[in-house]
């Protein structure tokens, strides 16, 4: 029975509390609105502070206290965690207020919206490089700032990303056994990330690619192809003489010179 009345009296007071805040949206106080939406933003009670914070920024524009207002509205839809509507918010503060209190912090909470949005390594990496662009400003403009060392940490985290992006699109031609596209994605993709933690595998795919390429070429191409073949595989051996693969390049190695009658005793390959 006790119980009941403690859910009879909770509902009570949240109907009344509702009630209240439906009075308070249809209220013309604005002054009031304006009390309430810092009371509800202090409060944590983010989207409440939105809603009124919506209907009073028109009437506050170009006042003293409209800095402060959209401010607390740009932190309000972060602290909703709807990063989309944050970073635009944080962006246009930047734009609207460049030397205000809030400029640095809202610089950088912009970028950071996109990194929260940034989607793992196989979607498309729009807001990663948003936010990586995002940082750099941040960096360059506010280069004594306390938050630099950890804008540092989020752009090695983008990068990372980036490059996981690059090493999955490149690989995914490979998969498919486009070769000739796999050639050109593995050797761009080598080139614009050249301390990749993937470039051991990505010199065998593109090897690899050369190979089964020249293999399936036609026989007036076949030439040409097989010395590219052959002089990847030299790059390869040089970077990597104890490969994991060692053992299917060394097979690569062997057919290939076997195609261009050359001797196939190299000592890179035969202490693998």
């Amino acid at each position: 029975m006790r119980f009941r009345i403690y859910i009879i009296l909770i509902f009570s007071i949240l109907a009344v509390s509702c009630g209240e805040y439906e009075k308070l949206l249809k209220s013309t106080d604005f002054d009031l609105k304006k009390a309430k939406a810092r009371e509800y933003f202090e409060a944590g009670q983010y989207v409440k502070a939105s809603e009124l914070l919506g209907q009073i920024l028109p009437r506050y524009r170009a006042t003293p206290e409209a800095e402060e207002l959209n401010w607390m509205n740009a932190q309000s839809y972060y602290g909703m965690r709807d990063y989309y509507m944050a970073g635009s918010y944080f962006k246009t503060f930047v734009e609207q207020y460049p030397f205000g209190k809030y400029a640095e912090e809202a610089s950088f909470m912009s970028a950071k919206c996109d990194f929260n949005i940034s989607p793992r390594a196989e979607l498309d990496q729009e807001y990663t490089r948003n936010a990586i662009e995002g940082f750099n400003i941040f960096i360059n403009r506010y280069p004594n700032s306390p938050r630099i060392e950890e804008c540092k940490m989020f752009l090695r985290q983008l990068e990372e990303r980036l490059v996981e992006k690059s090493y999955l699109s490149a690989k995914l031609y490979y998969d498919m056994k486009k070769y000739k596209s796999a050639i050109v994605a593995l050797n761009n993709s080598l080139k614009e990330h050249s301390d990749s933690k993937y470039r051991e595998e990505m010199m065998y795919l593109k090897l690899n690619s050369l190979f089964i390429y020249a293999e399936k070429s036609l026989a007036i191409r076949q030439m040409e192809r097989y010395q590219e073949t052959l002089d990847e595989y030299y790059s390869f051996m040089e970077e990597f003489p104890e490969s994991k693969y060692s053992r299917e390049v060394r097979k690569i190695y062997q057919d290939t010179s076997r195609f261009l009658k050359l001797d196939t005793t190299d000592t890179r390959t035969d202490n693998q």
